[in-house]
């Protein structure tokens, strides 16, 4: 079945809509609402099959690398519009006058827009199924490796690692927040709807403090998944330092400390235990919560521990 036409140029375009129009492309591409579909059909699809059936117990995985492929996807293209431009950059700096350069500026302008409008389909999908995945599992994806642009429906994702290399340099100010760092940490078990509310409403008062706040965070489950959930619906940009245990073994979970404290974050929030009575009484603190808040009273970073309403 072909695809509807784009909307006439008169009705307001979506950035992915715009684009496609400047490659004066005769074939139609797919409209931004069929990409949307398609995310959120794939993903329901893929969780109704396999919940409530032997393979329950991995639809985490089998969801987040559905969504990872359509990442990985976007993350080769763009890299293919990367190459593109850089010819053209060479091209532009070349340039004699002659036809034939001109011929291959057009080319190359033309192949870097196609793989850019390319990147943003696959980003739409990938975007559509990562909600979709939220909504029928409570989780929230993150890349394992690389980082997110902000799009329409999430909040940019970027790694620490990145974000330390180009804070030192200041070169690469596209991968940079450019933002207020505030750091977070908290244990696993905090993952009660009371420990979502204190860390909302602390996460609330550091967005109030520091408007251009950017959350860093290692993105372990509990405590931490709610606060990323928090972030992409403030908006509030995430750089992600993930424990590579590969790399680091046991001591993984507090290098992820070391790389949030080299971000020179203005705030550290920590939530060592859950605040439920029921949850956290029988449970032992959450230790990398209470190194990262030890590291940050030894740099003289101002610390705020999470705690239950008074």
């Amino acid at each position: 079945m072909p695809f509807s036409p784009l909307p006439p140029t008169s009705e307001r375009l979506t950035h992915y809509e715009a684009q496609t129009l400047l490659l004066e492309d005769a074939r139609t591409h797919p409209p931004e609402d069929a990409l949307l579909q398609l995310g959120h059909g794939l993903m329901n699809e893929v969780l109704d099959l396999v919940s409530d059936s032997a393979l329950e117990d991995f639809q985490t995985l089998i969801g987040e690398a559905l969504i990872g492929a359509f990442h990985s996807a976007a993350q080769r293209i763009e890299r293919d519009a990367d190459k593109a431009r850089d010819t053209l950059n060479g091209l532009i700096r070349d340039f004699d006058g002659s036809e034939i350069l001109d011929v291959e500026i057009q080319e190359a302008t033309l192949k870097a827009r196609t793989a850019d409008v390319a990147t943003l389909a696959l980003e739409i999908i990938r975007d559509a199924a990562a909600a979709s995945y939220t909504t029928s599992t409570g989780d929230v994806w993150s890349p394992w490796k690389g980082s997110v642009k902000a799009s329409r429906t999430t909040a940019a994702q970027i790694e620490a690692r990145d974000a330390i290399r180009a804070s030192k340099a200041r070169k690469h100010s596209a991968a940079f927040p450019g933002a207020t760092i505030v750091a977070f940490r908290a244990a696993p078990q905090a993952d009660t709807a009371d420990d979502a509310g204190r860390i909302f409403d602390a996460l609330n008062w550091a967005l109030a403090e520091w408007p251009d706040m950017a959350l860093a965070t290692s993105g372990a489950k509990g405590g931490e998944k709610l606060a990323i959930k928090w972030a992409k619906q403030k908006g509030v940009t995430l750089v992600l330092a993930k424990a590579d245990f590969d790399r680091n073994g046991r001591a993984a979970p507090f290098r992820a400390n070391d790389e949030m404290l080299e971000l020179d974050p203005v705030c550290v929030l920590t939530l060592a235990n859950s605040i439920n009575p029921s949850r956290g009484g029988g449970l032992q603190p959450f230790g990398p919560a209470l190194n990262l808040a030890q590291k940050a009273a030894e740099k003289g970073i101002r610390h705020h521990p999470v705690k239950a309403r008074a």
